[in-house]
């Protein structure tokens, strides 16, 4: 009988991808690759099929599904393209855990189907919760699927509760690095280009959630995500700038006590976490030095030169679709950015602009959501 635990990974070729990938090759009797994705890295995702030999692999971008059926001939991997195929295999029940860390609002049906399927949720994609945190939530208590937080502050937060009643939680303090900008002035950050924004000094990251730390609105998205993984009111949730990084997140008890998890900045600990939780094993990693650290220094956030995050705790407030219009015009604004069509500040002054012609809905279907989505990225476009 194989005891290992068996594992889809989806978006395997990207950063928490390849980490948790890692995580596998340090724990070979413990973990079982079942199935990998990506969105067009054929080459990437090859490789790592001859490597984990998976039982299946899937290409979003179905004009690559040639390339890679021939790159893996003769391996006994199976091969699908689209991305209905990528739902597909996270709502297969072959897997007992399903890594989601595709980016932006593609991770939001895979999710769903995966919750649906009952299968364990390890959650590192945050725009499915912010798209429609109270709709996959709903489905995941009436599945019984337990959705484990992988984002080194939700994962922080996630260790710091273990144990603990969550009614008894009085704040949720959510930590940012503060991005490559922390000190610069609001004069500054009308002239940053993506090449400067794409440099973040403490964390290895995507191209769009790089961009998106340096706007604070990934920390935005981190917030509302927040809210509904410990079902905590958007005013116990604050932001703490901590440049560090050392301190992952904390939670505030109503008895006054704090816990906070420390620990370097490298992703495969929080990955492996959810992959063993409630257990833990070891890992191959750094550690941490606190006598070489010396001292933590925490801020807080500056909202007028970094809107973002006022934007995020505005729409969690309003509810509804609000918060899945402000994904959807984001992603399209940190993409054109990335391609030099807008300036660094007209993200966050479009994002205001879309958040009133979108249509509002207090409360959604998941057919609401796509549909509000489509809408607002053509409404963006129009700003562009």
């Amino acid at each position: 009988m194989n005891t290992k635990k068996q594992l889809t990974v989806l978006g395997s070729t990207g950063s928490i991808g390849t980490q948790a990938l890692d995580v596998v090759r340090q724990h070979p009797d413990k973990f079982e690759v079942y199935a990998l994705t990506a969105n067009v890295n054929v080459d990437k995702l090859a490789a790592q099929a001859r490597e984990f030999l998976p039982d299946c692999v899937v290409i979003a971008d179905e004009a690559k599904y040639e390339a890679l059926k021939e790159a893996l001939a003769g391996l006994p991997v199976k091969v699908y393209a689209g991305s209905d195929a990528v739902a597909q295999v996270a709502g297969s029940h072959e897997a007992d855990m399903v890594l989601v860390a595709l980016v932006g609002f593609s991770g939001l049906a895979p999710t769903m189907a995966a919750i649906e399927a009952g299968r364990a949720v390890a959650l590192a994609n945050k725009e499915t919760l912010v798209v429609a945190g109270e709709l996959v939530t709903e489905a995941a208590l009436r599945h019984g699927t337990p959705i484990i937080p992988v984002d080194s502050e939700h994962s922080a937060i996630f260790q710091c509760l273990a144990g603990e009643p969550y009614s008894k939680v009085e704040r949720i303090l959510l930590t940012a690095s503060g991005g490559p900008f922390r000190h610069s002035t609001a004069e500054e950050l009308r002239g940053v280009t993506p090449e400067q924004a794409l440099r973040h000094p403490r964390w290895d990251m995507g191209a769009k959630i790089t961009i998106d730390s340096a706007t604070m609105m990934n920390k935005g998205f981190e917030v509302i995500e927040a809210r509904w993984l410990f079902d905590v009111k958007p005013e116990q949730i604050e932001v703490v700038v901590h440049p560090e990084s050392v301190v992952h997140s904390a939670v505030q008890f109503e008895d006054g006590a704090v816990k906070a998890q420390l620990g370097v900045p490298d992703m495969r600990v929080p990955i492996q976490y959810a992959f063993t939780y409630p257990a833990r094993i070891p890992l191959q990693s750094d550690r941490l030095d606190l006598f070489a650290l010396g001292a933590l220094h925490f801020e807080r956030p500056d909202v007028e030169r970094f809107p973002c995050l006022a934007i995020a705790y505005e729409a969690l407030r309003r509810g509804g679709n609000m918060p899945c219009i402000v994904n959807a015009a984001n992603e399209v604004l940190n993409l054109a950015f990335r391609q030099g069509r807008i300036g660094f500040c007209d993200i966050s002054e479009t994002i205001r602009k879309v958040m009133e012609q979108a249509s509002f809905e207090l409360h959604p279907t998941l057919d609401d959501y796509f549909a509000i989505d489509r809408e607002v990225r053509r409404l963006t476009e129009t700003y562009l």
